[in-house]
């Protein structure tokens, strides 16, 4: 039998704890965002002050003047204008609360990270693909705002395009940070033996490519509102193909921008996607050799068809928060698995 044997030169297991700490705030960003969304909070906070922003208002005269500046956004004019001080005070605390997190998260991330340096725990490339992570991180905060601007000027809702960016950049740099992490649990533990059974490159990461889709038209669907168009299923308002999913011409615009089509897409795709992700997860459980791939392909099943039902779920429940809210967070959650059964079948890394 194999015996596994630890890697004296490898990282020390410090370091995947903070790499997985950052992992499990970001998740927990990507639901806090999902509230944010969903509460219509998003668009509450009006400036981006990277560094003077986490501090809120601190007494009545501050929070007047941060609601007479949302006052003057299309979304107050044209949706929210009933509201007083004390209902804009629960959106502005959403909106705040993910901006804080996204704070916390580079803080996180940036601190050890310069221990680590600092006492050569963490070097070479090691230190540059986590440095790169940090950079990431950055960007996801400038685009983050980038998105909001779209809905401070006559529409009062963001762009679907740079809402779907957004959540995208957060998928990738979760990804990231987090195969950074496997990577270093097999260098400390490298089995002594063969290299164990493996899929193929092209079923997994095709696999992988096609559930990155979905997530894009996901975001498509939050930030067009298509989710609320059709509360049936299998059918959508008693039709499988919607009479107006090619409404717009030229046809693909449909695909992009016809609400219709973007929820008849996501939902005609997550057919396949599971379809193909229990396929992948029956073939793995039989070629699996080690039991860190017998639990990657069973998680890979149980994730895929959690995530069906949510999402069959949040449809037939009109976009409940909580269980709308819980679908984003198991999108992460699904790609997080498929990308550890990628690593558990890839040569040289279980």
């Amino acid at each position: 039998m194999a015996t596994a044997t630890p890697d004296p030169a490898a990282p020390s297991p410090a370091i995947r704890r903070w790499l997985l700490t950052v992992y499990g705030l970001i998740l927990v960003m990507v639901v806090v965002g999902g509230i944010t969304r969903l509460t219509g909070s998003g668009l509450s906070m009006v400036e981006w002050q990277p560094l003077f922003g986490a501090v809120p208002p601190l007494n009545e005269a501050d929070w007047l003047e941060v609601f007479v500046k949302y006052q003057q956004t299309p979304q107050y004019q044209q949706v929210n204008g009933w509201m007083h001080l004390a209902d804009f005070k629960q959106i502005f605390l959403w909106e705040y609360l993910h901006r804080l997190l996204g704070r916390l998260i580079g803080v996180v991330f940036a601190v050890p990270w310069l221990y680590f340096v600092i006492r050569r725990r963490l070097r070479g490339r090691l230190a540059v693909r986590a440095g790169i992570a940090f950079v990431l991180g950055g960007l996801q905060g400038a685009l983050g705002w980038y998105m909001v601007k779209s809905g401070l000027v006559n529409v009062p809702a963001v762009s679907h395009f740079r809402l779907a960016a957004h959540l995208s950049l957060a998928f990738f740099v979760a990804s990231y940070v987090l195969w950074i992490a496997f990577d270093l649990a097999s260098a400390r533990d490298r089995p002594a033996a063969k290299a164990p059974n493996r899929l193929g490159f092209a079923a997994i990461w095709g696999f992988i490519a096609l559930l990155a889709v979905q997530i894009v038209w996901g975001a498509f669907m939050a930030g067009s509102r298509a989710g609320y168009l059709f509360a049936t299923f299998p059918d959508m308002n008693g039709a499988f193909v919607p009479p107006s999913w090619l409404n717009l011409e030229p046809a693909w615009h449909n695909f992009v921008q016809n609400p219709v089509t973007i929820h008849f897409f996501h939902r005609t795709l997550a057919y396949l996607v599971a379809l193909l992700a229990v396929i992948l997860a029956a073939i793995g459980l039989r070629r699996a050799r080690t039991g860190r791939q017998k639990v990657a392909a069973l998680a890979l099943g149980v994730a895929v068809l959690g995530q069906f039902v949510l999402g069959v779920l949040t449809v037939v429940w009109h976009v409940q928060i909580g269980v709308a809210t819980a679908h984003q967070g198991m999108a992460l959650l699904l790609l997080s698995v498929a990308l550890w059964f990628a690593h558990a079948f890839t040569p040289g890394r279980d």
